[in-house]
């Protein structure tokens, strides 16, 4: 599936919410958005859980795990200790969809997620597609 990458002037960094992940890396807005318009699209997301590299909505877990990951894309390389957030125009978000199955899911249940995986992909391409506040990177081009 694809890792989708963007900027948006949607999305405010909430005061210490880094704090719940790793220094840096933002997306508390960008996973409320995001759930809000899955939730639209018939892709019930049950929660969503602060994780070391953003955020992760869980759409389904009675099969297999189906879920989006979604954050920003830390500044490391540029922040210095104790500088604030970056603007919300230059951050890079990103995010994507992403099925788990285990072992014995795919070689003894032979469950395929492609399907619900494919789905997911595009609800997800469709939504931040269609927002005209979100400048969606061509593949490659991670550059702001």
């Amino acid at each position: 599936m694809h890792v989708y990458r963007f900027t948006s002037n949607l999305f405010e960094v909430e005061p210490g919410e880094d704090e719940e992940i790793n220094p840096r890396m933002y997306g508390r807005q960008l996973a409320g958005w995001l759930k809000a318009r899955l939730d639209q699209r018939g892709q019930q997301v049950e929660c969503i859980v602060a994780e070391d590299w953003g955020r992760c909505l869980m759409i389904g877990r009675e099969e297999f795990a189906l879920w989006v990951g979604c954050g920003s894309s830390p500044d490391y390389d540029t922040a210095k200790q104790g500088d604030p957030p970056p603007p919300k125009e230059s951050i890079v978000w990103h995010c994507f969809a992403e099925a788990e199955l285990t072992a014995w899911q795919r070689l003894v249940k032979r469950l395929d997620a492609t399907p619900a995986l494919e789905k997911l992909d595009c609800d997800l391409r469709e939504i931040l597609s269609n927002e005209p506040a979100i400048q969606l990177f061509e593949a490659g081009d991670h550059t702001v």
